[in-house]
């Protein structure tokens, strides 16, 4: 694996959207581009540390998401036992 960081903007795009949007895994990222996987976490942390807002409040939305479907999920479970009972 390379060690240096790329100066192609859109490649480091490419990688962060796989491992973001994608579900990609750093080191698979960083083996198909022989990106190190230490400037690919670095550049994860960076959008991070920099008050990325994006990545804030979609973190926030996703936890509010998951806490709704296990009230969702407590809910039905009730009433499916219930209707067993």
């Amino acid at each position: 694996m390379a060690t240096g960081t790329p100066t192609d903007p859109k490649l480091k795009a490419e990688i962060l959207d796989k491992i973001r949007n994608h579900g990609v895994a750093v080191a698979t990222v960083a083996e198909a581009t022989s990106v190190s996987t230490k400037s690919i976490y670095r550049w994860l942390r960076a959008g991070i540390v920099d008050k990325d807002r994006n990545l804030i409040l979609e973190n926030n939305r996703l936890r509010k998401e998951n806490e709704q479907l296990y009230k969702m999920l407590g809910k039905a479970t009730a009433e499916l036992n219930r209707s067993k009972g």
